[in-house]
């Protein structure tokens, strides 16, 4: 084999190592993914203030650094313009706890006064998500769980 052909045989063998050492830390690189998600609205009754629960499993390889969470009645203009990340910078935060490798549960719980149960559009609800990783990368599901205000 001449030198040549040698030294081209070992560049393309260090350029496809690369490629896919390049494509192995690409993958790890992965936004955040959201699981079993599910919300839990109870009414408020008599003088007892009721409840919007929502939580979710985050996992994220580089860790979780936030969850916004939104709650948005299905006849809004979310539903007709579509929520964004920039809608989502005036949501409230989860509080997340580490439940395992790489995954955080996160949990948002507010109260619902009778005046604001009076005062909120009837029908199906939605709750959209924004998780955030320590990396930057950011998951947005804008119809991660739903419930329904009667």
């Amino acid at each position: 084999m001449s030198r040549r052909l040698a030294l081209s045989v070992a560049a393309g063998v260090v350029l496809l190592g690369g490629a896919g050492g390049f494509a192995l830390a690409h993958a790890g690189e992965q936004p955040p993914a959201l699981a079993d998600s599910a919300a839990r609205y109870a009414a408020p009754e008599g003088d007892r203030d009721g409840s919007l629960t929502f939580g979710t499993d985050v996992t994220a390889s580089s860790g979780v650094k936030s969850v916004k969470v939104l709650a948005w009645p299905e006849d809004s203009s979310f539903a007709e313009k579509g929520l964004t990340k920039k809608d989502m910078a005036v949501a409230e935060s989860a509080v997340c706890e580490p439940a395992g490798e790489d995954t955080a549960r996160c949990t948002y719980t507010v109260p619902v006064t009778a005046a604001d149960a009076e005062s909120s559009p009837r029908g199906a609800w939605h709750v959209a998500v924004l998780a955030t990783d320590r990396n930057g990368n950011t998951t947005l599901d804008t119809e991660a769980a739903g419930f329904t205000v009667r």
